[in-house]
């Protein structure tokens, strides 16, 4: 299948959130946090409970962007050579040669990331840094694009190996996918009623609305989105004000605010304009910046959440005029 011409990549990226819509019910936070992130060049971290269509929306997303994708489903002995890859002894040429693992993708779904040891966990950190894989000291380049979906169970913490704070700052975004309302669910029984299978997006109508070229194209129009040096200011002032909060015991490091000001000119492009203003970064400032943040375990137990948190913050800082 290949790509129709778009009118402009702004066009394209438009389309794409409809055609999502054939086949993911609701979730329209998470599919324009995707976007985003891939306009950034960055990773996902997405949060639901199970059966609430992420590893549908993944593929869905894949299909409509004409990009390769894989899944891994992380385990407790899962090992890392299992996500990267390995050097295999072929008795035929009495050599050996590199068999690419599944990271070798332009859209990698890590499913359930904290369900494998750390050691495991580690082995996406150059693939998400450095877009390359070394294996026996030789470095390999991943495709591009390339981005890693990680998804986590909020509920079930037992046997699990929560990420790092090293490795979760490496995620552009965290994305928390809720239980769809009343309606949306009686849409999504009603299609699977019709005949829809989630393993055949082709009987949803599916089809690409973009592809590389396009996401090459809107990369360069974001990184042309003006930032003036007050909204900068803006950026910085919100980041340091969550390591100065009484109620955090980690706030968002500078590696944060740069993902929030690149997050905040991703969503402006996407709005229609060639420069960002503050309510672009109260937008992303939740997506970009919860994972970043840790409630002291005095305010956890009183009920006070990193969104609550970066709330207060977003009412309490200067907006600048």
């Amino acid at each position: 299948m290949t790509a129709p011409a778009a009118e402009s990549p702004h066009a394209a990226l438009e389309a794409l959130r409809g055609e999502i819509g054939k086949a993911v019910v609701g979730q329209d936070a998470a599919v324009t946090g995707l976007v985003v992130a891939l306009l950034c060049r960055g990773h996902v971290l997405l949060e639901g409970v199970p059966g609430v269509a992420k590893t549908l929306l993944i593929r869905t997303l894949a299909t409509a962007l004409e990009l390769d994708t894989k899944r891994v489903q992380f385990t407790p002995d899962l090992m890392p050579s299992d996500v990267t890859g390995s050097l295999v002894y072929d008795t035929r040429t009495a050599e050996f040669s590199f068999q690419a693992g599944p990271v070798f993708t332009n859209l990698l779904l890590a499913d359930e990331i904290n369900r494998t040891p750390p050691k495991t966990q580690a082995s996406l950190l150059e693939a998400m840094e450095e877009r390359q894989v070394s294996v026996e000291g030789t470095p390999r380049p991943l495709p591009d694009p390339f981005m890693v979906a990680a998804t986590q169970n909020p509920l079930e913490y037992e046997g699990t190996y929560p990420l790092p704070e090293a490795q979760l700052d490496r995620f552009l975004v965290k994305l928390i996918l809720p239980l769809p309302s009343r309606d949306q669910e009686i849409d999504v029984l009603a299609r699977h009623a019709a005949g829809f299978d989630p393993r055949d997006l082709a009987t949803a109508g599916v089809r690409a609305v973009a592809g590389p070229g396009e996401l090459a194209s809107a990369r360069a129009a974001v990184a042309k989105v003006a930032v003036s040096p007050e909204v900068t200011g803006y950026v910085v002032d919100l980041c340091r004000a969550t390591r100065e909060s009484p109620s955090l015991s980690l706030g968002a490091s500078p590696r944060g605010a740069k993902a929030l000001l690149s997050t905040a000119r991703a969503w402006a492009w996407l709005s229609g304009r060639e420069y960002v203003i503050p309510d672009d970064v109260k937008a992303l400032a939740l997506p970009t910046l919860r994972h970043r943040v840790r409630p002291r375990p005095e305010a956890e137990m009183e009920g006070v959440t990193a969104d609550a948190v970066i709330n207060g913050l977003l009412a309490r800082v200067p907006v600048p005029r």
